[in-house]
């Protein structure tokens, strides 16, 4: 060991490149010095006992100073404790990650730039997946579907008999790392129920679609979608399409990346931060709004650890679903005969079919076709396939004649029904000390109608298809999927001008309560048989629209 005296302005990281040492060693040498690029002029150095001076006239570049630790991520997406979140009052507080608490984030962080507001945004789940589980490179078409993790996934139905099929999604993101993406619009006719103009939904679709990449020619040139169509059409299915789905096709330019092919609401998330800095907290469980008498204040959050916090805000913004949202309205007293009430969802069949594609062309490519509905037709016809290639990542396709395709039926439509609700249970607490949610829910004659003209209409369908549907015991195995599995209940919030069947306004604003709104798929007064999310999502956009005028 040597002993060495620092000269004036040096630090270790020169005197390693001097003495030819490397700097982690001489860091080990030295504990004294706490870093290696600070300067030590006249303290002592531990030197190691074989050491050479580099010469006057070497040409050699100085060491590259280390990557200091608190310079390294902790995580793929800024975090702010609960606690912390607890000293700052929010303009604007959105409770739920998925596509309405998303949207609503992104329109307020890309309208209001730099300037000063405070967004926050709280999720009761955790950090799960950064990206759709689809865009995962060992995920396939199979398993992306049945990919739901106990650690995530709240198996509710389990205890709803009413309302079986159900699960909810607590990660970053909710249902949307994990949806299918089928991105459809809602029929005019449906949206003539509804207290916005068809004008205005136009508008807010198209930023919709633009933000979530939706396409229709994700299909495009496949054979087996191009004939299966040409086959429908012919057979009095005129409106039959390509699928609509929220997909970013775009090649990469200019080495701009598109890494996130389908969408989740983690996108708008990475739109959001590329505005403005907002702050966000996970694993914080909603318990309920606190107003002040005449209008939102903030929300009462408790955190894993059962810790109850208050954090302030101007405006709320409730997007935790269609169940979760009237349960903390339900919690939190908030006044409204509609709030919980009319839930609506999709009676859903399903079935299997096989087709022969002997003399198809190649590439057959994937089969995605939808058949909206229409007045007349209060259902949605959608085919997928051909078997797990309907989106995959590196298996091998095999080449045969015969394929299996997904029948993803028919989506009907459901009765909006005062009797169809969710409510709470005070007898009954769940983990966090709260009443717990319930669901009320049967079909109507109405629905059960629906459903027989569905069952028609999979084997005219199929028919005009040339398609051979799976058998049990002889008839078609259509089966009916329980309620709740759609996973597109709404109307538990449903906007309207009157607060007797409502429990929002136009805008999503809860009836009688300034700033306080609702942005997910509760406040949709009717769905058709459509799928909801881009049409939530366009909702979303407007909502945050309208908050920003209020704040200004």
């Amino acid at each position: 060991m040597r002993i060495y005296i620092a000269d004036h302005e040096e630090t270790l990281l020169s005197i390693a490149h001097k003495y030819q040492v490397e700097w982690v060693q001489l860091m080990s040498l030295n504990p004294h010095i706490d870093r290696s690029d600070v300067i030590i002029t006249g303290q002592r150095v531990n030197l190691p006992s074989r050491t050479r001076q580099v010469t006057e006239n070497r040409v050699v570049a100085p060491f590259c100073p280390p990557v200091t630790q608190e310079q390294f991520l902790s995580t793929w997406i800024p975090l702010t404790s609960a606690e912390q979140m607890a000293e700052t009052e929010y303009d604007v507080l959105i409770v739920g990650s998925g596509a309405g608490g998303g949207a609503a984030l992104w329109r307020l962080c890309e309208q209001w730039g730099e300037n000063g507001k405070k967004i926050g945004i709280v999720e009761r789940g955790d950090l799960f997946l950064p990206t759709h589980v689809a865009n995962i490179a060992t995920i396939d078409g199979d398993s992306f579907r049945l990919y739901a993790p106990p650690q995530i996934t709240d198996l509710i139905g389990n205890r709803l008999p009413q309302y079986s099929g159900m699960k909810l999604i607590y990660a970053l993101g909710g249902r949307t790392i994990l949806w299918g993406a089928v991105s459809p619009r809602m029929p005019a006719h449906v949206i003539a129920e509804w207290p916005v103009s068809m004008h205005e939904m136009e508008y807010y679709y198209n930023i919709a679609e633009e933000i979530m990449n939706v396409t229709n020619t994700y299909t495009k040139d496949s054979s087996i979608t191009q004939i299966l169509l040409k086959r429908l059409r012919e057979n009095g299915y005129y409106n039959a399409d390509d699928i609509p789905v929220a997909t970013d096709l775009d090649e990469t330019r200019y080495g701009k990346l598109h890494s996130n092919v389908f969408f989740s609401s983690i996108v708008l998330f990475a739109r959001a931060l590329n505005r403005r800095p907002f702050d966000l907290a996970v694993n914080t469980y909603a318990a309920e709004v606190i107003t002040d008498g005449s209008k939102a204040v903030g929300v009462r959050v408790m955190t894993a650890d059962k810790k109850s916090h208050f954090i302030k805000a101007k405006t709320v913004v409730l997007s935790a679903s269609s169940l979760q949202t009237p349960r903390i309205l339900l919690n939190s007293r908030i006044p409204g005969k509609a709030i919980g009430r009319y839930l609506i969802n999709h009676s859903y069949l399903i079935a299997t079919a096989s087709i022969t594609t002997k003399n198809f062309p190649e590439p057959l490519g994937a089969l995605g076709i939808i058949v909206p509905e229409l007045e007349d037709q209060p259902y949605q016809l959608q085919l997928q396939g051909p078997e797990k290639y309907f989106n995959y990542q590196y298996d091998k396709k095999p080449i045969k004649d015969e394929w299996k395709i997904s029948f993803y039926g028919a989506s009907g439509r459901v009765e909006s029904r005062y009797e169809n609700r969710v409510f709470i249970d005070q007898n009954r607490l769940d983990e966090f000390g709260m009443p717990e949610l319930q669901v009320s829910f049967s079909h109507s004659e109405k629905d059960e109608a629906i459903l027989r003209m569905m069952y028609d209409a999979i084997l005219r369908a199929s028919s005009a298809m040339s398609l051979s549907l799976a058998t049990l015991g002889g008839v078609p195995a259509i089966c009916l999927m329980p309620p709740g599995a759609d996973n597109h209940e709404a109307g538990t919030c449903r906007m309207g001008d009157n607060p007797n069947t409502s429990a929002t306004n136009r805008y999503g604003q809860i009836h009688g309560v300034p700033g306080l709104y609702i942005a997910d798929n509760s406040v949709l007064p009717s769905i058709g048989a459509a799928n909801p999310t881009l049409s939530t999502v366009a909702l979303a956009i407007r909502t945050a629209d309208h908050i920003i005028k209020q704040l200004q």
